[in-house]
């Protein structure tokens, strides 16, 4: 069989794949040669980026704690003192001892918290707190008293967990003064003096705050005998420091009832008394 032929009679030239692609073996050959180059150049562009990275964070890790730690930007210049009703802000910035001057982040906060533990008993709670970019915050919460114990001509202050904390020369108004009296017991019913506080500071919570403001003395012989003395002279037996809701409702259920009562008795609050002498 015949090929095929051209116009002028002659055999036309059968033509190979590549040469219908367009494509040569020399710019296949450029092809693979870029290709080759820049594949050799990734590992060195991954390395590089890697290293530029690190000195970044290397600048930037030690451009903050030179800023932290060494700059003159922040440093104490000043210690703010809030909440203090009895002491005083000069006293407690001392005893709190925050140098200044000192970088702020360096402030050993939690030391600063038990020095003034330690030192002014009459603080309740403590906060410090960092106040960018220069001060310390000292807030204070004091402890209140709940009632009194006489000593030497002196008042010692204890507060609603039975915490003596503090002792003043005159007594604070509107506060009791308890009297531990405890009778000897033998047997089991023998409590010790703190156990006793306790119990007188359980009422003293109970009592109704009107008639709290007019009690003069909370008397405790033993842990179910302990009596108010009212500053007109009348008195409440309260019995032990149970029951207090229920006992300080009677108590007010009865001063009503019986205004010129002297003496009351809500030792059971279901069965509450009263006596005009």
């Amino acid at each position: 069989m015949a090929g095929p032929k051209s116009t002028d009679g002659g055999t036309t030239p059968i033509v190979g794949k590549s040469a219908k692609s367009g494509a040569s073996p020399q710019g296949s050959g450029r092809f693979r040669s870029l290709v080759h180059r820049l594949t050799g150049r990734l590992p060195r562009l991954r390395v590089r980026t890697v290293v530029l990275s690190a000195v970044a964070v290397v600048v930037l890790v030690g451009g903050g704690v030179w800023v932290l730690y060494g700059s003159p930007w922040l440093r104490v210049q000043k210690v703010g003192v809030s909440g203090v009703e009895v002491l005083d802000a000069d006293e407690v910035r001392t005893a709190a001892a925050v140098p200044l001057g000192t970088p702020l982040a360096s402030v050993d906060t939690d030391a600063v918290q038990t020095r003034l533990s330690r030192l002014l008993p009459r603080i309740d709670q403590i906060e410090v707190v960092r106040s960018w970019p220069s001060g310390i915050g000292l807030k204070i919460v004091e402890r209140k008293p709940v009632l009194l114990v006489e000593k030497g001509g002196k008042f010692i202050e204890v507060d609603e967990e039975a915490v003596r904390f503090a002792t003043v020369d005159r007594a604070p108004s509107g506060i009791p003064v308890l009297e531990l009296t405890p009778r000897r017991t033998v047997g089991p019913q023998r409590f010790a003096g703190e156990e006793l506080t306790l119990a007188a500071v359980d009422v003293v919570a109970a009592v109704p705050t009107p008639v709290v403001g007019r009690t003069r003395t909370v008397k405790v012989r033993s842990y179910d005998s302990i009596t108010l003395e009212l500053a007109d002279g009348r008195t409440v037996d309260w019995g032990s420091s149970e029951l207090g809701e229920e006992k300080g409702a009677a108590l007010t259920a009865l001063m009503k009832a019986a205004p010129k009562a002297r003496h009351f008795d809500v030792s059971v609050p279901t069965a509450p008394a009263s006596a005009v002498s």
